[in-house]
């Protein structure tokens, strides 16, 4: 099932992905005693980071319940400052006190090869083995309509493992390491978080055109079971015609 909220302005959009991310969080705590959740990198969750980090939302939930992995990560050291994990680390997990027990980042001192096999041992560690199935898996969108590091034309689009694996990003010569498709949708919700105008022709793309993957990766999130939501501002929605 999916759902797509716009919201007029950014300020907006924040509160209300921040209010699922607390709802989705509480229920998987009542329900199961933790709220695993997968984190996007990026740019566009910065501003969400905050916000759950800030007075008015930190109370809202027991955040020592709360496991946190990550969906994608770039090749780069742990303390460098494009890395996801470090970014997070700076606008919720230090301003939050998180444990560092609770939290499950990629480990880029390996080769990006075996940073993805060693995180598709932790997640199986972690998980039920049988579904692997997070309780939120937070996504963002890129401009070529690729997410975590599903990147157009690359071989990961067509694997079929609930695994994470090394991509090679022929264009900037760079690896990144991504949970594949089938992984992301053994989820329980999958978010969307996309905001401004650039961003416009991918939500286009992704949600109306043709399935056409190779091109427009994100077309290939669709849980299994769960619910799928879009966050989208009026900007970024602008080119949807239904």
């Amino acid at each position: 099932m999916m759902t797509i909220h716009t919201l007029e302005t950014i300020p907006e959009l924040i509160k209300a992905i921040a209010g699922h991310f607390i709802s989705v969080g509480n229920k998987a705590i009542a329900s199961r005693g933790e709220f695993n959740v997968v984190l996007s990198g990026g740019s566009s969750p910065k501003k969400l980071y905050k916000l759950l980090a800030s007075p008015g939302y930190k109370d809202k939930m027991n955040w020592k319940k709360v496991n946190f992995f990550f969906g994608d990560e770039r090749d780069v050291p742990a303390n460098d400052p494009e890395n996801n994990a470090y970014m997070v680390k700076r606008t919720l997990f230090d301003p939050l006190n998180i444990s560092q027990s609770n939290i499950f980042p990629i480990n880029t001192s390996l080769s990006p090869q075996e940073a993805a096999k060693s995180y598709t041992s932790t997640i199986t560690a972690q998980l039920d083995k049988q579904e692997l199935q997070f309780d939120l898996i937070l996504l963002g969108l890129g401009d070529n309509a690729h997410t975590a590091s599903l990147f157009p034309h690359t071989p990961v689009l067509t694997d079929k493992s609930t695994s994470v694996q090394a991509v090679f990003l022929e264009g900037q010569k760079v690896y990144r390491i991504s949970m594949t498709a089938p992984l992301i949708n053994q989820a329980r919700n999958i978010a969307f978080l996309v905001y401004g105008e650039e961003k416009a022709k991918a939500v286009h793309h992704v949600l109306e055109d043709e399935f056409d993957p190779e091109k427009y990766p994100a077309q290939l999130i669709d849980p299994v079971k769960g619910e799928l939501h879009w966050f989208l501002d009026e900007a970024a929605a602008s080119l949807l015609e239904r």
